[in-house]
């Protein structure tokens, strides 16, 4: 998913003071490496806290640990989506997306049918989001969701981004749908399409599971209605919506031209 964020400036002079000062203590509690993890997950317990965080939530809050690995990962981001397209595909098996998209919607057919016809999301767009994040549910992650995404929410690069998704991991914990042993992918997010904890919150249908097949593809399919996919409409209608699940523009087009290769079938 998109990993991106917007801001507005005020102009009046003491409008922009305070600003200045909340944004130096934002700056002062977020870190740059491990050394200062442990005290900023002190501070970090009573906001989430604030924000209707549980328990369970706070336990789990409390037991994550530095994720370097997600350092490591969220520093050469913007090497993925490098290139142009065709190279872009080749590299993430666009192919092989395709032939095995067209045999899962044959064996699959009552379960996107019932989902185009709730949502309004063909097949194809759904089945190239599910192949391009985890192969189909095969490489869904092994990193701890929670350590993950706190360490983002801590880390001086995004921590605005990232505070909202870390609160939401921590509610998901409360409610069930994630344990603080939970895995998924390098920056926190969970299950067969990916969602990062917000999204899960926000566009998540039923036990909000991911992990559970039939959930993520009906999740993600109400994240797309949500984000203005047009039922019936083209996939070049529709780059707006998928605009919304990532931003960069290679995958865009890998998702399209994936998706309508298996619609077309």
């Amino acid at each position: 998913m998109a990993l991106f964020a917007k801001g507005r400036i005020f102009a009046a002079a003491v409008v922009a003071s305070l600003a200045l000062a909340t944004g130096a203590q934002a700056a002062a509690s977020c870190g740059k490496n491990a050394a200062g993890f442990d005290a900023w997950k002190q501070d970090f317990a009573a906001e989430a806290r604030a924000n209707g965080v549980g328990q369970k939530g706070l336990s789990a809050l409390a037991g994550a640990t530095y994720a370097t690995r997600t350092i490591a990962a969220d520093r050469a981001l913007h090497k993925a989506f490098s290139g142009s397209v065709e190279a872009f595909m080749k590299r993430r098996g666009g192919a092989a997306i395709i032939s095995r998209g067209r045999a899962l919607k044959k064996s699959n057919a009552a379960l996107f049918d019932n989902i185009e016809r709730t949502y309004g999301v063909p097949p194809g767009v759904l089945l190239a989001i599910w192949g391009m994040e985890t192969g189909f549910g095969a490489a869904m992650g092994n990193q701890n969701t929670v350590s993950a995404i706190v360490t983002l929410a801590y880390d001086c690069r995004r921590p605005d981004y990232f505070t909202p998704h870390a609160i939401a991991a921590l509610k998901l914990v409360d409610s069930g749908a994630l344990s603080a042993s939970s895995v998924g992918a390098m920056h926190g997010e969970i299950g067969h399409t990916q969602f990062l904890p917000g999204n899960v919150m926000k566009y998540g249908v039923g036990s909000r599971n991911l992990r559970d097949r039939n959930t993520a593809l009906a999740s993600t399919a109400n994240y797309l209605k949500a984000h203005g996919w047009h039922a019936g409409a083209s996939y070049e209608a529709n780059m707006g919506a998928i605009a919304g699940w990532n931003s960069a523009s290679v995958y865009q087009q890998a998702i399209a031209r994936i998706g309508e290769a298996i619609d077309a079938n």
